[in-house]
């Protein structure tokens, strides 16, 4: 054991003796060369916009205070919630079907057929198969099956806009080529 902290002292030695400055005159000549290489393109700044102050007339301005604007506006908004509450209340008040359950991007339209002169639409659902028929609802946002052809069902969705409105829009599914 009296040898252990000789040859841990001997291990420092090399480590410092690696560390040298011998290369780093090598690295100095090598930076030196590359500068002197190098010539840095520098674009010239645009030229900026001359501003151009314009005078407030307020004469031909409207008051945003006004009773007036006031009215107009609170009037706008009470008509369009009258109008969202007109398209979402019915579809609050019934009971919701078994389809509604999944989002309409997780199923796939795998046939068609007619039932009693009706057109009835095969959609697989988590590897089950469901017929659905115009008047149904399926996905979550209060999809209404409005049509279906041999390859396409159509439905009626409601949703929120950017604004918190709800708007009607029309979403389909496609009938699936050789799905399994």
């Amino acid at each position: 054991m009296k040898w252990l902290p000789l040859c841990l002292s001997g291990i420092l030695g090399f480590v410092l003796v690696g560390c040298s400055v011998s290369g780093e005159d090598e690295l100095r000549q090598w930076m030196s060369e590359q500068r002197s290489q190098v010539h840095p393109k520098v674009m010239p700044l645009v030229e900026p916009k001359k501003f151009l102050p314009q005078a407030y007339t307020q004469e031909a301005a409207v008051d945003p205070f006004s009773l007036q604007k006031l009215t107009q506006a609170l009037k706008r908004d009470s008509t369009q919630s009258v109008a969202n509450t007109a398209l979402i209340a019915p579809e609050l008040a019934r009971r919701k079907e078994a389809l509604e359950a999944y989002p309409v991007d997780s199923m796939a339209m795998v046939g068609s057929l007619r039932k009693a002169g009706q057109p009835v639409a095969l959609l697989r659902i988590d590897n089950l198969l469901y017929q659905v028929r115009v008047g149904n609802y399926l996905g979550l946002n209060y999809g209404r099956v409005t049509k279906i052809d041999e390859s396409e069902l159509t439905l009626r969705e409601i949703v929120q806009d950017s604004t918190g409105d709800w708007v009607e829009r029309s979403a389909s599914l496609v009938l699936q080529e050789g799905a399994k």
